[in-house]
């Protein structure tokens, strides 16, 4: 039995579509909660000598900071991270140490400052690689495979990482660093997948010359249905195991990176597909040609 995935592609086109433009919109209005690498601010960490419960940490520091700070574990319960945004004063970094040691025993393992200009560098850098990693791949399936190839994995990976931004944006998420990794490991992954559909299909259309464009497609998604539920259900596995038990410092990379391959395993489907059968792809567009073929001069 095959199943008919290009049956509700206008109804993907439109959920995609509604998806893209609910992210832009927030993205345009709300905007990103900018964490400390990007923002700039000061970074203290410190090793307690006992688990302490973080909510008497923040009871402490509320007193100084008025709530515009953050608190989370860095690996086990002994290790603290406080994050406090905009913080250009050492003197008060210097009095939240101090108060701190009043009510806790702990050892002061770092306290670095990260001024606005380095974090709007480090935001400019993060983005200009998305974009280089987008260009890079598009033009590796441009040669390896076809031009409308390109055209639907580029679609497809603008649709995912706009969607992954759009999460992030409409819910508040904290945005770092490790989030920033997180989405260019979301362009690798949807990458895969749209290689590993794409090859399935040109090779489908080479055996298949007189088919419809639509029941190659179908064919080619039946044929690596296995691969694609393995493949992500795996995945998920691992990424719901460090959102449970990673932590708070590691939670939004693996939210961002179980959004992104989700996103990234509807995208491969409905997105490139739906790209290649509106771009009317045929046998001719993927045809090997005589000028392809070696010529040794041999008899």
């Amino acid at each position: 039995m095959q199943i008919n995935f290009m049956k509700p592609r206008k109804i993907a086109s439109v959920l995609s579509i509604f998806l893209v433009l609910l992210s832009i919109f927030s993205l345009s209005f709300r905007g990103l909660d900018a964490g400390l690498d990007f923002t700039g601010g000061t970074l203290i960490e410190i090793k307690l000598s006992q688990s302490t419960d973080l909510e008497e940490i923040r009871k402490v520091l509320d007193s100084k900071l008025k709530g515009d700070f953050q608190v989370s574990y860095f690996g086990s319960e002994q290790d603290v991270l406080i994050k406090i945004p905009g913080d250009s004063e050492n003197n008060l970094s210097d009095e939240i140490v101090s108060s701190l040691k009043e009510s806790f025993k702990f050892d002061l393992r770092r306290k670095d400052f990260i001024g606005p200009q380095i974090g709007e560098e480090l935001r400019d850098q993060g983005g200009l690689g998305i974009l280089a990693a987008m260009l890079v791949m598009m033009v590796y399936i441009m040669f390896r495979f076809q031009f409308k190839f390109a055209i639907g994995a580029l679609l497809a990976l603008i649709h995912d990482v706009l969607i992954v931004f759009g999460f992030f944006s409409i819910f508040y998420l904290s945005f770092n660093l490790t989030v920033l990794a997180a989405i260019l490991a979301v362009i690798g992954y949807s990458l895969n997948d749209t290689i590993v559909v794409s090859d399935r299909i040109r090779e489908n259309y080479r055996k298949k010359r007189k088919s419809d464009n639509v029941d190659v497609i179908n064919r080619s998604l039946n044929q690596m249905l296995g691969r694609t539920l393995i493949t992500s259900l795996t995945t998920l596995l691992v990424l719901f195991a460090l959102l449970i038990l990673g932590g708070d410092f590691i939670q939004n990379f693996a939210i961002a990176l179980i959004c992104g391959v989700i996103i990234g395993t509807y995208s491969s489907i409905y997105v490139l597909c739906n790209t290649l059968i509106s771009m009317n792809l045929n046998f001719e567009d993927l045809a090997i040609k005589k000028s392809e073929t070696f010529d040794d001069g041999m008899p």
